[in-house]
């Protein structure tokens, strides 16, 4: 895993709170916020839909994109603007809901494969993210598509893309873009912070992207991903070696 950039963070267009004010004590899992430039680059050049400024779709979309940054890259729920920590559930395709702190914890790729996963399968935080990061070394992109009502429960409907040009679980990379659609429901507080957040989607169509290309050897494994790691290493607008943030609602 590349380190985020040590270059002072000039924010990001798609996200808030990525740059604290002075005297900021936010604890970031790496050390840094995180930069976007990779995702931000696949997000626009993907998307189908440009939204308005100020418009419903790009305040939701933005705000899922930072509760995505929080989750993935802060580690004290103290440090979070966006959810009502005492409130927050987290449920995916009806499953049991996650409180805050078992998100935070399981992390947001763990908790959205519980459907197709066996849970003594599952990934750690850390290696789930990984697993992801080098699937997908240009991020794994988010948008938009319909928001169908405003708060204070927002219904919208979702899209989800990226390119597999790096191994998952030995499976070789096929250069195809993976994607999936679906739906979620987000309803927030008086301060617009999330209190419950409900994702619909079919893990087939997510699974069976990952699956397409032929098992490695694991000498192949190694080559490869090695690979797809030299091409994130070098994807930053900025030159320096970032991170390549969390491509789970990173877009």
């Amino acid at each position: 895993m590349e380190e985020a950039s040590k270059e002072k963070p000039v924010g990001d267009q798609y996200r808030s709170y990525l740059v604290g004010e002075e005297g900021d004590d936010t604890h970031w899992r790496l050390g840094s916020p995180p930069t976007y430039d990779l995702v931000n680059k696949l997000f626009e050049e993907g998307r189908t839909k440009v939204w308005p400024k100020g418009s419903l779709e790009e305040k939701v979309q933005n705000a899922i994109k930072t509760w995505e940054m929080e989750f993935s890259h802060k580690t004290r729920l103290e440090d979070f603007k966006t959810i009502n920590r005492e409130k927050f559930k987290f449920i995916v395709n009806g499953r049991q809901a996650l409180s805050a702190e078992e998100t935070l914890k399981l992390g947001s790729y763990n908790a959205l494969l519980q459907n197709s996963q066996p849970e003594e399968d599952l990934e750690s935080f850390e290696s789930s993210h990984e697993l992801f990061r080098t699937a997908f070394p240009r991020g794994f992109a988010w948008e938009v598509l319909h928001v169908y009502s405003g708060p204070p429960v927002i219904v919208l409907k979702f899209r989800h893309w990226g390119y597999m040009e790096g191994p998952y679980k030995g499976h070789a990379p096929t250069g195809e873009k993976v994607e999936f659609y679906g739906m979620a429901i987000l309803k927030v507080d008086e301060h617009l912070r999330a209190e419950e957040l409900e994702i619909y989607y079919d893990p087939a169509e997510l699974i069976g992207g990952f699956l397409k290309g032929p098992l490695l050897s694991p000498s192949e494994h190694l080559q490869v991903a090695a690979t797809s790691g030299e091409v994130a290493a070098t994807g930053s607008s900025s030159g320096a070696a970032t991170s390549r943030a969390c491509p789970y609602f990173k877009g």
